[in-house]
C-alpha cells in the first residue's frame, strides 16, 4: 500500500470513529506532531511512518515538476504538506 492509499484508509477510519478523529486533529497541539500522528495511524491498523508522511509531498511535486514538457526549470520552494492537508479533509 502506497502512502496516499494509506492516508485514504486513514481518512476513511477517522470519518467512522470520532475518537480517532479528533485524536489525529489533536496531534497539531503536540510538541512531535508527526510522530504523535504517525503512532496513532499505527493504532488504527495503517502502518504509516514519519519518513513516507514527509516525503509524499515531495515525491508528488517532483512528479508534478518532470510532467511539464521539457522539465520544469525552477523547482518548487515548497512541497506539498500531506500532514495538514490530510488534517483539512477530516475536519468538519
Amino acid at each position: 500500500m502506497n502512502t496516499f492509499e494509506k492516508l485514504e484508509r486513514l481518512t476513511e477510519l477517522a470519518k467512522k470513529d470520532e475518537t480517532l478523529r479528533k485524536a489525529l486533529l489533536k496531534t497539531r497541539e503536540n510538541e512531535e506532531p508527526i510522530l504523535s500522528f504517525c503512532a496513532l495511524a499505527r493504532e488504527a491498523g495503517v502502518g504509516l511512518y514519519p519518513g513516507e508522511l514527509l516525503a509524499v509531498g515531495e515525491e508528488y511535486s517532483d512528479n508534478q515538476c518532470k510532467s511539464t514538457n521539457g522539465g520544469n526549470p525552477t523547482p518548487y520552494d515548497s512541497f506539498n504538506d500531506a500532514y495538514e492537508i490530510f488534517l483539512a479533509s477530516v475536519r468538519i
